[in-house]
């Protein structure tokens, strides 16, 4: 999702609950290029310096953002990632869980005929060590190694474990 040369970072945007502005700190603090945030009604306003808007299409226009992170509550999770996708965004994390199997399926069917990725729902996100993390997992079990790790759980004990081992994750 990141890619490979540091000059050049992907733009993200992030939505603006108490979830989404503790993580946006912490991921603009590991370098991640946080462009923009969206929260209906609070547009204008800043977070940690970033932009918010009342909606993606406006941030997006704006900021020219290549892809979404989604913290809102379950019940407007799938709306917020359809509004991502119809914004032309092409990858899109949705951190969210509870969200209601059907409303999971439809999005994903809608993401998959229009050519959009998305990571999730449930997820702690995605990192690539030292280059971006669109996400929620703690930055410190990630170092560069030869070892890249997909899961539908955190799975942070065990990353720790094989720290201890001397086996070091670059890409979750």
């Amino acid at each position: 999702m990141c890619k490979e040369s540091p000059e050049v970072k992907e733009k993200h945007l992030f939505n603006r609950e108490r979830q989404g502005e503790f993580h946006t700190r912490l991921m603009l603090d590991y370098g991640t290029q946080i462009v923009a945030g969206v929260t209906p009604g609070r547009g204008g306003s800043q977070v940690h310096g970033v932009p918010v808007y009342d909606a993606v299409e406006e941030a997006v226009e704006e900021h020219e953002a290549d892809a979404s992170i989604i913290f809102v509550p379950a019940p407007f999770a799938a709306d917020a990632a359809f509004e991502a996708m119809e914004s032309g965004l092409k990858t899109v994390v949705i951190i969210t869980e509870h969200i209601p199997v059907k409303y999971a399926i439809t999005c994903m069917a809608y993401a998959r005929q229009h050519g959009v990725v998305v990571i999730g729902p449930n997820t702690p996100g995605v990192i690539t060590t030292g280059e971006c993390k669109l996400g929620v997992m703690p930055a410190h079990v990630f170092r560069p190694g030869i070892v890249g790790m997909a899961s539908r759980s955190g799975l942070v004990e065990k990353m720790e474990q094989n720290l201890s081992n001397g086996i070091f994750y670059s890409i979750w």
